[in-house]
């Protein structure tokens, strides 16, 4: 059904346009919800499966992990064997995964079962994206759509912690994975009837050696981490994980370097912009994967919040972020990326130098004002991010620079998690640990206050040029079937 929809010209076009992107927006919105809705129930989940924090870690970073390996291949897949057909078959595996975690009867289950759900919402983030831009063909409607589809980001980060807390503290914590099944059966549905079939008029070569060894790299690495304070640091298996995290990043840019068409573009980093906007996704994701991951450990282990209350304090974060983000995107337009990148940086590094001075007493209005600049400085950070890895690279490559970043954000946030949560793990007490962690993140957020200067200047840009002028230009447009 639908291989032969049509969207149709005049009012009823643009009306049949925007229910599309209400299908995609909703879509993105449980799979970003998420990535914030399961921090809130962490507590109950040590409770009703007696997970321990590495198992917590891992019941996380297990679905950001899997969603920064498989987004390029997702995408790729896409542009070759038919973006709707992706997005559809992406949409089931998300909604069998939410139902397996639902199911979950231990905590080595709802790891495997996120994993599934993972490979699912890889599918559909960055296809959505792919279908936005072949449906909506005029420039400034495109722009508006995809302005609407970015505040799904800000809208879960608010939907996610607050339902999530409800749902765990009225029916349970498995409820917060049955919600995403009669959204995905409907977005199914009306993915069939409305969106038309369309590939890249030249698609990207398969490289499936470059695939394994990301999948080898974030892997191993996330895995090292983890599991370094159950293991011990100088454990064969800890070792062993960092020696193939350093095999496949040595292999990685060997094989790629030779790759006619690779997975990643590795003359992208001879870009000062691309390269800092790569390195500002993941220090500032970390932050936030941290932040929602020790936010949900402190309110509730040692302030002892309900897991609605929990997620009510993430409120002025996700206001935040939706107000201010939209400003952020004008200041880009306006100013340049390096103006938000600084403030957004500088927020970040208030906040965290605040909780890493956190105890038992701290007042939970500072904390509420804390989570209020944390969302202004993320708001501010999102889009100039992106702006800037695309900022100088030929159109026909900024999808693919994108797509980076976008890798570069889910491996920050799991990196987040799983560097604060060992630190929380080694700690005397969850207070100490927690605070213990924010000390840890306080320079990735100076971080990015610097590279937002420095890959900003005059020289930053002309290297960009450069790197531009490495690739010929796109062949023909995208079609449609």
């Amino acid at each position: 059904m639908g291989n032969d929809v049509v969207v149709p010209a005049g009012p009823a076009g643009r009306r049949h346009r925007l229910l599309i992107l209400a299908v995609l927006c909703t879509s993105i919105l449980i799979v970003s919800m998420d990535v914030t809705i399961i921090n809130v129930a962490l507590p109950a989940l040590v409770t009703d499966l007696r997970a321990s924090i590495t198992e917590l870690q891992w019941t996380v970073d297990a679905y950001t992990v899997v969603l920064a390996c498989f987004l390029m291949l997702a995408g790729a897949t896409a542009d070759r064997v038919g973006r709707r057909r992706v997005f559809q078959t992406g949409l089931v595996l998300f909604g069998v995964g939410s139902l397996l975690c639902s199911l979950a009867p231990t905590v080595g289950w709802l790891i495997g079962a996120r994993v599934v759900q993972a490979l699912g919402g890889a599918m559909l983030n960055p296809v959505a994206m792919s279908i936005i831009t072949n449906v909506f063909t005029d420039v400034r409607e495109r722009a508006r759509a995809i302005g609407v589809w970015g505040a799904m980001v800000g809208i879960s980060l608010g939907v996610g912690p607050v339902l999530g807390g409800l749902l765990v503290d009225t029916v349970g914590w498995r409820a917060i994975f049955w919600v995403n099944i009669p959204v995905v059966l409907a977005a199914w549905i009306l993915t069939a009837r409305l969106v038309p079939e369309s590939r890249a008029a030249r698609p990207r070569r398969a490289d499936p050696v470059g695939q394994l060894l990301v999948v080898a790299l974030l892997g191993s690495t996330v895995a090292a981490v983890i599991e370094g304070p159950r293991l011990g640091w100088s454990s064969a298996g800890v070792l062993g994980l960092a020696v193939l995290a350093v095999v496949a990043l040595v292999s990685l840019v060997v094989w790629e370097r030779r790759h006619p068409e690779p997975l990643v573009e590795l003359r992208f980093f001879r870009s000062a912009p691309f390269a800092s906007a790569t390195v500002i996704a993941v220090c500032a994701f970390a932050a936030f994967g941290s932040l929602l991951f020790l936010s949900a450990l402190y309110l509730q282990d040692v302030r002892g919040l309900g897991a609605l209350q929990a997620g009510l304090t993430l409120l002025p974060a996700a206001v935040a972020t939706t107000v201010v983000a939209p400003l952020s995107g004008r200041m880009v337009a306006a100013r340049g990326a390096r103006l938000p990148l600084v403030l957004g940086g500088s927020a970040m590094v208030l906040v965290a130098l605040t909780f890493s001075q956190l105890s038992p007493t701290t007042p939970l209005w500072l904390i509420l004002l804390a989570h209020g600049v944390f969302g202004c400085g993320f708001a501010l950070l999102n889009p100039p991010i992106t702006n800037t890895a695309v900022n100088g690279m030929p159109p026909e490559r900024a999808g693919v620079a994108a797509a980076v970043a976008s890798t570069s954000r889910q491996a920050g946030q799991s990196f987040g998690v799983a560097v604060s949560g060992t630190v929380v793990a080694t700690a005397a007490s969850t207070a100490a640990g927690v605070a213990t962690a924010w000390a840890v993140v306080t320079p990735l957020t100076v971080a990015v206050v610097v590279l937002g200067v420095l890959g900003t200047t005059a020289r930053a840009r002309a290297s960009a040029a450069r790197v531009a002028a490495l690739f010929p230009a796109a062949p023909s447009p995208a079609r449609a079937s």
